[in-house]
């Protein structure tokens, strides 16, 4: 999954950001699993941008 930018996201339509939101939150959950199950993950910042990006995803909802 991409990791956008703000402007990026404040330029998607309604949909393609709850779209966008829900790949990305199923793409942590799956991330966090294989830290839970005691693998290391291939890029470790990678849960930390997943994170980021879906709190401005949901910022960006908030505001409309």
């Amino acid at each position: 999954m991409a990791i956008f930018k703000i402007d990026e996201i404040r330029n998607m339509s309604e949909d393609e950001i709850a779209e966008e939101l829900q790949k990305l939150t199923s793409e942590l959950i799956r991330e966090r699993g294989v830290v839970t199950a005691g693998g290391a993950p291939e890029k470790p910042g990678r849960i930390k941008d997943l994170r980021r990006t879906i709190a401005q995803i949901k910022t960006v909802q908030k505001e409309r």
